[in-house]
């Protein structure tokens, strides 16, 4: 939310920017001046915390991967069938999550790096 009133305050404040008309008021601007922040004791820790979230899932992600060329190698040369196939599921989910892990915690340092 505070993002919203920070893009709002610097539309309304931009002199250049008319939305609709002139302001009949004469009210110079309506929302206060406000810059969002995180509080440094908040911002340590959290980015601490994410990072070994982040870290943990891919390194359990690489893990899945190294399980399935397993299964696949195993399965292929004992002519088990079913056990290659969970090992091919297995490195397609394992790149699957990699991906997305890498994709959601960049997201989320992205949102606590634009409030600082």
């Amino acid at each position: 939310m505070s993002q919203f009133l920070h893009v709002a305050d610097a539309l309304l404040s931009d002199p250049h920017v008319h939305i609709l008309a002139d302001n009949p008021t004469g009210v110079p601007n309506p929302i206060p001046s406000f810059k969002p922040e995180l509080p440094a004791q908040v911002s340590g820790p959290t980015g601490t915390i994410l990072g070994w979230v982040a870290g943990g899932g891919l390194a359990l992600a690489v893990l899945g991967g190294l399980l399935g060329w397993g299964a696949i190698a195993i399965g292929e040369n004992s002519e088990r069938g079913g056990m290659a196939a969970r090992g091919k599921k297995a490195i397609i989910m394992s790149l699957i999550a990699g991906i997305g892990i890498a994709c959601t915690s960049g997201l989320v340092f992205a949102a606590y790096s634009m409030a600082s």
